[in-house]
């Protein structure tokens, strides 16, 4: 988690470095957010797993109204304010990530607005790597109309992990019926691997049956994973369908 958070961070210092004055205040494709709001988002986040502000994300009723007022507040700031905090709150989480992860703490699990609870090791990174994964390359990137960034394996099972997890807590929240049949989720490629789910949320496969089989690309899993695209058009199902679908239609990764 650690080392992809570290190479997350390079590629979207690396990214905005490039960009013209007019691509930092272009919209971006998250709705109502600059290229200049996804940057501050994100370095706001960064700032609240070791700041008081954290507790407030922790409690809140909505992940996005929590995540809409730090980028409020921060709307008028300059492009090197900005970027200045986001380094830095950057920096500050990636190293308070290398000393949790070497501790008990990692496995303490803690709440994260309606999204539940889960191992702060896996909080600090597992949110960061794919808060950065999917804002650089399905919000910026395609938005200015510049080349999506490359990626790999390790950073790819970080933001799957990640997604999986917070799924995991959606479905065991709100169980899709006929789920107790068992869906499997197959994502193919770097990071990819194979869940069941049923009604108490993810679990690891075993040698039993499944009522309905998807099969995706981990590199689209982000994509389709949060909506922004529809899961028709990204996965291929064998089995009971309509179950299948029922569960597709509920995922929708924060």
């Amino acid at each position: 988690m650690a080392a992809a958070l570290r190479a997350e961070r390079t590629e979207m210092l690396n990214f905005t470095s490039t960009l013209t004055d007019d691509e930092w205040t272009a919209p971006s494709a998250a709705a109502g957010w600059r290229i200049a709001d996804v940057v501050a988002h994100i370095g706001a986040m960064a700032r609240s797993f070791y700041t008081p502000a954290g507790l407030r994300t922790s409690f809140a009723a909505s992940l996005e109204r929590a995540n809409e007022d730090p980028v409020d507040r921060r709307r008028d700031w300059s492009r090197a304010k900005v970027l200045a905090e986001y380094q830095r709150a950057g920096r500050r989480a990636t190293r308070l990530l290398d000393v949790v992860r070497r501790t008990p703490a990692a496995r303490v699990r803690a709440p994260m607005a309606e999204l539940g609870r889960y191992p702060l090791g896996l909080m600090i990174g597992g949110a960061l790597v794919f808060d950065h994964h999917t804002h650089l390359r399905h919000d910026m990137a395609p938005a200015l109309g510049r080349p999506v960034p490359a990626t790999d394996a390790d950073r790819m099972r970080a933001v799957v992990t990640w997604m999986i997890a917070v799924l995991s807590n959606q479905v065991a929240k709100a169980p899709v019926a006929g789920l107790d049949a068992h869906v499997a989720l197959t994502l193919t490629g770097p990071g990819g691997g194979t869940w069941w789910f049923d009604e108490a949320g993810g679990l690891a496969p075993s040698d039993g049956t499944v009522a309905a089989h998807i099969t995706a690309s981990a590199l689209a899993f982000p994509d389709w994973g949060t909506q922004r695209s529809s899961w028709r058009d990204n996965v291929r199902v064998t089995g009971d369908t309509e179950l299948a679908a029922r569960f597709l239609d509920t995922v929708n990764v924060i």
